[in-house]
């Protein structure tokens, strides 16, 4: 009888163990990001006509809160914006890209690297176009 007992009580330690892991995935989902489009152009625009903006919509495809963690642009001339809060499972949000093309000159091709605690962790967003030179 005392090693019924023994090997019941084994048997329970051993499936409660099992199950915290199974139930800690179940609460730990996990953030995706997707955006509607990944590339943006831009077309023609003015070398004298001041910056230019465009957004990048996306929606958090996932199970937990989205992050953006940071937005890196390849030069100083691109300057994004990405909110700050987390953003909910089915909820969407917008990366704001801002161009600068004053001393910039004809073709445009920029990268924005998304970085967020979700799948994918990086995103690349691309925006092109080409500057029309101002008049001296």
């Amino acid at each position: 009888m005392k090693n019924f007992i023994r090997i019941a009580i084994l048997a329970v330690a051993v499936f409660t163990l099992a199950a915290i892991p199974a139930q800690a995935g179940k609460k730990n989902g996990k953030a995706a990001v997707t955006f509607e489009s990944y590339r943006m152009e831009l077309g023609n625009v003015p070398e004298k006509g001041g910056p230019v903006s465009c957004e990048f919509a996306f929606t958090n495809t996932g199970d937990a809160n989205l992050l953006i963690i940071d937005a890196k642009a390849t030069c100083g001339c691109t300057r994004p914006e990405y909110p700050k809060k987390p953003v909910a499972p089915g909820k969407s949000g917008k990366v704001k890209v801002t161009y600068n093309p004053a001393g910039r000159p004809g073709p445009i091709d920029r990268t924005v690297t998304i970085t967020t605690n979700g799948k994918p962790k990086k995103v690349r967003l691309h925006i092109v176009g080409n500057v029309i030179p101002g008049k001296k």
